[in-house]
Parts: structure tokens; C-alpha cells; sequence
């Protein structure tokens, strides 16, 4: 929200100065982005007469310019390519040294087509007062020559640009701006001046509303013989420092009533319109050419307001080109209407439409200016174009906007921790408008649609006084070293993060919202977001896998050669949300080398192996793992991928390839695996009150390795054999690992040799002979539960 100096003083009685109101600004909520000056821009910049102008040599679109800069000095000589200069003509002269904001260049000597030039004449594109570049500037005759241009013009008027939050929709307009510096001491709010305009004979055209949902209150009224020619030079300025371009009378009148008072408001041709004019829904397929030379396809649930021929304008958001204004208009309709904030945002989402009104609008204007607004820019309109205008018609009535509170003003003290009088802190909410009787019971102004309740209040009261004042209050503190505060969750999210950071694993960060079609390939989300800042961050993510795919996604554009990737964060289920951390791996696992050959890439067995250590460092009794090749959902590899699991139902960890219509979907190429470790599902252990962990014993007895080969049915995996032979001795057996598996020449079809090496490790006394014989008969008895037979 950008506005002058000048316009706010219009509002507000204060003899502050600039730094004052900038430093009360950021005060009282209002960040200030940042105040430009144009005097002081454009202070090297002066008056200057061109005395002569005459072809240049070596160009038929330039001239070579005798300029008197007013110095009493000798005549610059000036190469330009203007096509209005000409002798005689006062403009604006910059000379080498001087920068040009417009071009973002700081003037030199330099010789142009070889034809020296010792500065330039200026357009008002060049000095970033409009968007004219048409020709130089053209200032009246009589124009002091060698005057500073900016304190000619008047252009010493600071423009200040303020970021207004959405809950401050009453800051939307330099009135509402002005009534929060008057209530913080900085002067007094000025009485508004509402005409009283009556008007002659009726309203030529109907005006109604039959969306009261989306459209409760629809305003309207005739002016007659209007001339609608350029705006005033007030007018312009105006609305050029702000950085608005303008256009014609008519349509300057309506962005200066938006920005005056926060009211977007419309004005029709009136003679461009057939039938009555009425809000409504509109027609799906139905189309607009809005004002920006767009054309936009509507449906069902967007309001527009339309006449017999169709639709004019997209209600509360834009104009459309039809019934738009020209320089011949003579009659006009003046429209003002309440649009539903919610109703307003759901439509700019889907078109993708952002306009000056449809900020103003989806924070909500104040639904009691509708009649004030439209008097307002009538006056303005009669007043710069002429034209009789007609009674009001109203259709519709807008919502109230009012609310009752009831209000305890120790409240500031509690909730706040700031004390203040409850005198200066009637005077304080009587200063933004709020009513306020004996009892406490306050009435929330129109205008304040973010005020719901007590706290509300507290809050108004604080801002005003000062958060700088708030006093700063320890919290109380136990005596003696202090107990540890984490939560067992917290602790195994601690552990997830760092083991899989000493795995090599870099931490991604992700949003929790992701687009429709990224949650598309993981089943959808459960949970969708009505009025999301954005459609790429709509659904909350049912999953960190697709956060980690696009990550992936944007290493691999950038010529990552091997990604790993992890993110500890929550995905969100209908039943609720559950804690997790998501790895991928992706690109090469060892890089090509003259040893090994050419680069490996990652498969499913490594992202189940770095599953199966995260789960191991958060306490999961890993030994007792199942593996299952079956996952929830679609987005592995069938054959590639599987599930870890405590028993058939409790899921811990899922793992595998890809799919490679989910790789597709993101774009990605090669080889991608990923797991997903459930951490909300690990089995909490139970509390001990001894926070002392066990010295580490190594064991006094050497331990013995044994290898054993058995051959067991293809379709059997060997995780149910590797269970099977740690089972068979659990007091002796303290390792079981698989480091061969083959299949071919010298094993029957229909099976495999699965090889695992076993570590026993005595406790009391060394094993003898027969005591690894009775525990390698144990190992193969239990082998052959599963079918398995000891290969000879």
C-alpha cells in the first residue's frame, strides 16, 4: 500500500514530520518497506530550453541539440532521438554525471554515431514518473530554465510503502492508515466530508442482484453528460506516485475512491450496456475479456455482473473491455458493490486473476461504505467531468458488519503482561472507532471484520501503546540442574536425524503442502485446503516422498551425480498425522572407477538397508523384523520393493524402487529408491527412572564363526530362513547374516542356495566339538521346518 506524505495529511491534522509518522507507522503493526522521495532522486535534474535542432550527419532518426541549461554557460551540445524535439522547446535536461533511474544509467560524454553529446532530455519514462516514452517532456514555455525540475513540479512529496497483513483490511485505504496514527498520538483524524447528493429523474437502467451469496448488496447510479478528458494534474500525480498509470478521468476517479478509502468501485458506459445490470452466477463455459486484455472461461460458483448480452466484468475482481469507458463516453453507470471475501478468493485462485480490487475485496471492505463510497466518486465525477446524476438504486443489503463484545480491561495485564488505564484504554479504542459504554460492552466498527473477540481488543490496546513497552518477564525456573523436558517422540525423532546424517545423508526440508498432482501417484490427500496461497500448495502431503522426488528432482537438473536425500516430518491421514522420516536415493552409488568399472546405481536393497539402521537407532527390535513384499500403495515397483513389519499388521518401515509412472509423473529420470520409516509406529519402551546406560563388556571368550549353504524353494525368502536360524540357539547363536545366494548349474530347478555365515559366541566356558555339532544339528532342524535341506 503506497501513498504520499501529502494524501495522508489530508486525513490526518499532524504537524509530524516525515521520520515521526514512519517511525509511528512501524509502531502501531504497519511495516514500513520503504519511503522514496522523488525531489531527492531527481534533485540534479533542471529546466532547460533547446535553442536549435538539427539532423545528425550519420542518422535520419536522430538530431543534434543546442541546449541552454540555464547556468549561464555556454549551450550543451545534445545528440537525441526524440521525435518532438524541437527548437524552442522547455523540458527536463540531465548532464553527465546525473543517473537516470528510468534506464538505471549514469550520464557520460559520449559520442553517439560520431557525433559528441554532453547529456540527455529526459522523458517521464527516464525519470520513473509515468509510463509515457513517447517523446521528451514537455513543460509550459514560461518554465524557469535552470530551475530544479523536481521543486517545479512539486514533486518534494515523499511516497511511503507499507505492507499491510490480510487481517488489516481497514489499512487498505489511506483513511484507515490515518485513523491508526491519530489514535497512537500523532495527530487528529479529520472529519470525512460526505456529500449530500440528491439526484434528478431516475436511474436509466435496473440494478439488481440475484447472488445474494456471493453478491449481498449490489449499488449503483446514472450520471448523465459527462466529458471524460484526462485527469487533472492532482489527480495525476497523485496516482503516479503511487505507481498507478492514469487513464482517463472516469477511470482515475475509481482507483483514487480504492485507494482513498479502500472501496473499489466500477464505472460503465452507459450506452455500452443492454437490459438490466445484475449480479449473478455465472454460466459454466461463459467468457470475459477483462480490462488487461485477457479473456478468462467462468463457472458456476464465480459471480459476474452481467447484462442481456452476457457478462461485463468478473464481480469484485475485474472489468471487462465491452462496457469500459472511452473519451467518448457521455453517460455512465457508477458502480459500488459487496462482494463475499470467500467467494472473491475462491474465484482469483481459479482464474489466477489478482487486481488492486480483489485484495481489497477477499480481505473484506467495509460492507456500511457502500452508499458513502458511491457519493464519494459521484461528487468527484460531476465535479472533474460534469453530468446530472440520478437517485441511488440500491439492490440487496449488505451484511452489518458489526459485532458486540463484552470487554474486561485488566485483561491487557493478563493476557499481555502490560498494564494500562482503563481511561487510556477507552481513548485508545474510541480512536479506531470502536464504541464503548459505561459497562464495557464494545461495538467492533464496520470496518474491522478481523475483531472477534476480547483478545482481539487486548491486542488493538498493545499496538497502540507500544510492543516496545511490553515489559520482559523470565519464566520461573526450578532451583538445582533442570529435569530433561523431551518427549520420548522427540527423542527418536533426535536419533533419526542424526544417524541418518551420519549415514551420508543430506536433510531436505519440504513443504507440507503439495499440488493435487503430486499427491495424485500416492493415492491423493486426505486433506485439501480451502483457500490455499497457492494451487502448488493445496493438499497436505499424504506422504515425504513427493517433497524428496521433486528435491530430486531439481539436484539431478543441476548435475547432482549420486542424491541422497532424507527429511524427518509428518505425513497427514484421514486418522490423523503420523511422525516419519522419508529417504531417496538416487543417481550413482559409487561412481565409475578403473577397479570396479562403471558406476553403480542404488537399488531397493539399499534403501532397505538404510530402513533397517534408521529403525535399529530409534530402538525398533530389528531381530524380530518380517519382511512382506506387499506395500500400501502404488507407488513402488512391484517385485522391487516391500515392507518391514512387527508381525502382519504393524508396518514400520516401507522400501523399494519407484514406480516408473510415479518417476514419469515427476519427471525424473534413471533409477530411484526410496523408503518411508513410520516412526509414530516403533514400539515405545518403557520409562525407567535409571537414566544410566550399562558399561560396555566385551565378551571374554572368543567367538566362532560357522558357514552354512542350504538349499530351499525359489519363492521363499530368505529373511523367514535367516529368523529361523537365529531362533534355533538363541544363548549361543549371536549373528546370523546372509553373504551368498545363488541359482544355476548344480541346484535344482525351483530353487536357490541361500549361504549364511553364523557367529556363536560362547558365554561361560569355549564350545567343544560336540557342543558346535549339537548347535549346527539345532541350525539345520530349524532350517528344515521352512524346507530348507543342508547342501551337500
Amino acid at each position: 500500500m503506497k501513498f504520499t506524505l501529502s494524501w495522508l495529511k489530508e486525513h490526518l491534522d499532524t504537524e509530524a514530520g516525515l521520520d515521526a509518522i514512519v517511525e509511528g507507522l512501524t509502531r502501531v503493526g504497519l511495516e514500513v518497506e520503504g519511503v522514496e522521495d522523488a525531489a531527492e532522486k531527481l534533485g540534479a535534474f533542471r529546466i532547460a530550453r533547446i535553442l536549435t535542432a538539427a539532423p545528425h550527419p550519420q542518422a535520419d532518426k536522430l538530431q543534434v541539440l543546442s541546449v541552454d541549461a540555464g547556468d549561464g554557460g555556454d549551450p550543451l551540445q545534445i545528440v537525441c532521438g526524440a521525435p518532438n524535439a524541437r527548437a524552442g522547446l522547455v523540458g527536463v535536461l540531465g548532464r553527465p554525471g546525473d543517473y537516470v533511474p528510468g534506464i538505471d544509467v549514469t550520464l557520460k560524454v559520449a559520442a553517439i554515431r560520431g557525433v559528441e553529446s554532453r547529456g540527455m532530455m529526459c522523458s517521464m519514462r527516464e525519470l520513473e514518473l509515468s509510463d509515457a516514452h513517447d517523446g521528451i517532456i514537455e513543460l509550459p514555455a514560461d518554465a524557469p530554465v535552470g530551475a530544479v525540475y523536481a521543486d517545479w513540479a512539486g514533486l518534494s512529496d515523499p511516497v511511503i510503502d507499507v505492507a499491510i497483513t490480510p487481517n488489516r483490511q481497514d489499512c487498505m485505504g489511506v483513511r484507515g492508515i490515518a485513523r491508526d496514527l491519530a489514535a497512537a498520538g500523532l495527530g487528529a483524524l479529520r472529519p470525512l466530508n460526505l456529500p449530500s447528493i440528491i439526484g434528478q429523474g431516475e436511474c436509466p437502467i435496473e440494478i439488481r442482484t440475484d447472488d445474494p451469496e456471493g453478491c449481498p448488496a449490489f449499488f449503483g447510479r446514472a450520471v448523465r453528460g459527462v466529458v471524460n478528458g484526462d485527469s487533472p494534474e492532482w489527480l495525476a500525480k497523485r496516482l503516479i506516485a503511487v505507481g498507478q498509470r492514469p487513464i482517463s478521468a472516469l477511470v482515475d476517479i475509481t482507483n483514487y475512491v480504492m485507494l482513498d478509502h479502500g472501496r473499489p468501485l466500477h464505472v460503465y458506459d452507459l450506452a455500452k450496456l443492454s437490459g438490466p445490470l445484475v449480479a449473478r452466477k455465472a454460466t459454466p463455459g461463459e467468457e470475459v475479456l477483462a480490462l488487461n486484455g485477457k479473456s478468462y472461461t467462468l463457472d458456476e460458483t464465480m459471480t459476474v455482473i452481467a447484462d442481456a448480452n452476457g457478462p461485463d466484468d468478473i464481480g469484485g475482481i475485474m472489468g471487462g473491455e465491452k462496457t469500459g469507458v472511452t473519451a467518448a463516453t457521455t453517460d455512465v453507470l457508477i458502480e459500488c458493490a459487496y462482494f463475499t471475501p470467500e467467494a472473491i478468493a475462491r474465484t482469483g485462485q481459479k482464474l489466477g486473476l489478482t487486481s488492486d480490487a480483489r485484495a481489497r475485496f477477499e480481505r473484506g471492505v467495509d460492507p456500511q461504505f457502500l452508499e458513502a463510497g458511491l457519493a464519494i466518486a459521484t461528487r468527484l465525477v460531476t465535479e472533474l467531468c460534469g453530468g446530472t446524476p440520478s437517485p441511488v438504486v440500491q439492490a440487496g443489503t449488505p451484511p452489518s458488519g458489526t459485532k458486540a463484545l463484552r470487554y474486561d480491561p485488566t485483561l491487557t495485564e493478563k493476557i499481555a503482561g502490560l498494564a494500562v488505564e482503563p481511561d487510556r484504554q477507552r481513548t485508545i479504542l474510541a480512536a479506531l472507532g470502536f464504541g464503548i459504554d459505561a459497562v464495557w460492552n464494545v461495538s467492533v466498527p464496520s470496518w474491522r471484520r478481523d475483531v472477534d473477540g476480547p483478545a482481539d481488543l487486548v491486542e488493538e490496546v498493545v499496538r497502540i501503546i507500544g510492543i516496545d513497552n511490553i515489559p520482559s518477564t523470565p519464566l520461573p525456573r526450578g532451583e538445582g540442574v533442570a529435569r530433561p523436558t523431551a518427549t520420548q517422540a522427540q527423542k527418536v525423532e533426535r536419533r533419526a536425524r542424526r544417524t541418518a546424517a551420519a549415514r551420508g545423508l543430506n536433510e531436505a526440508v519440504t513443504w507440507s503442502f503439495i499440488s493435487e498432482a503430486e499427491a495424485r501417484p500416492f493415492g491423493g490427500g486426505a486433506w485439501t485446503l480451502a483457500n490455499p496461497i497457492s494451487e502448488e500448495l493445496k493438499v497436505m502431503r499424504p506422504s515425504l516422498l513427493p517433497g524428496l522426488v521433486a528435491a530430486a528432482r531439481r539436484n539431478a537438473d543441476r548435475g547432482a551425480g549420486s542424491i541422497r536425500l532424507f527429511e524427518v516430518g509428518r505425513r497427514y491421514l484421514a486418522d490423523g498425522e503420523g511422525l516419519t522420516l522419508g529417504l531417496l536415493l538416487a543417481g550413482d552409488r559409487t561412481p565409475r572407477d578403473w577397479r570396479s568399472g562403471k558406476a553403480q546405481a542404488f537399488d531397493a536393497f539399499d534403501a532397505k538397508a538404510e530402513a533397517v539402521a534408521m529403525l535399529g537407532a530409534v530402538g525398533a527390535p530389528v531381530d524380530r523384523l518380517q519382511l512382506f513384499e506387499t506395500v500400501s500403495n502404488g507407488v513402488y515397483h512391484p517385485g522391487r520393493s516391500g515392507s518391514l513389519r512387527l508381525g502382519p499388521k504393524t508396518v514400520l518401515a516401507e522400501f523399494g524402487e519407484l514406480h516408473p509412472s510415479v518417476a514419469r509423473a515427476f519427471d525424473i529420470d534413471g533409477t530411484v529408491v526410496a523408503a518411508e520409516v513410520f516412526l509414530d509406529a516403533v514400539p515405545v519402551k518403557r520409562a525407567s527412572s535409571d537414566h544410566m546406560r550399562e558399561a560396555y563388556a566385551p565378551p571374554a571368550l572368543q567367538a566362532v564363526r560357522r558357514d552354512f549353504a542350504f538349499l530351499v524353494s525359489a519363492d521363499r525368502a530368505a529373511d523367514e530362513l535367516l529368523r529361523a536360524v537365529r531362533g534355533a540357539d538363541k544363548a549361543a547363536i549371536a549373528e546370523a547374516r546372509l553373504f551368498d545366494l545363488f541359482q544355476g548349474q548344480g541346484v535344482g530347478e525351483g530353487e536357490k542356495s541361500v549361504a549364511i555365515e553364523v557367529v556363536l559366541q560362547p558365554s561361560e566356558k569355549s564350545f567343544t566339538d560336540a557342543d558346535l555339532q549339537a548347535i549346527s544339528e539345532k541350525i539345520v532342524a530349524a532350517a528344515a521346518k521352512l524346507g530348507a535341506k543342508l547342501r551337500g
